[in-house]
């Protein structure tokens, strides 16, 4: 392969209609993320389902954030700096596994979502 092939963008560059996670978002998503990844655990997991609020506040959520866990709004909490790999955590215990969470984010059913996979052309 040619050096061309491996070229990066430049710093700061966004490709239309997608959101780049770059450094500035990790930094705000902070919160957001450190939540998420305490989902990792079965004493954590418990600890969400138990009591949401009090598990959003651990972590010092804003209101904000508060309110796009409370909707399971994913595309809202991604624009917030949450970082996929963290939210599926999230989506997981929240019974929005990674086939929901598309759906929700591309504003379709469930149902229309899961007609769209395997599907050629689909994607």
């Amino acid at each position: 392969m040619n050096q061309a092939s491996h070229a990066q963008l430049e710093p700061g560059m966004r490709i239309g209609g997608s959101l780049v996670f770059d450094l500035q978002l990790s930094w705000r998503g902070l919160r957001i993320n450190t939540m998420c990844h305490a989902l990792s655990t079965a004493q954590g997991r418990e600890s969400f389902k138990s009591d949401e609020e009090a598990f959003m506040q651990r972590f010092a959520l804003t209101e904000a954030e508060r309110v796009l866990v409370r909707a399971r709004d994913f595309s809202g909490l991604l624009e917030a700096g949450g970082n996929i790999y963290y939210l599926i955590k999230l989506g997981a215990v929240t019974g929005h596994g990674l086939y929901r969470m598309g759906a929700s984010m591309r504003g379709e059913t469930y149902e229309a979502f899961l007609a769209t996979r395997n599907v050629p052309g689909s994607v």
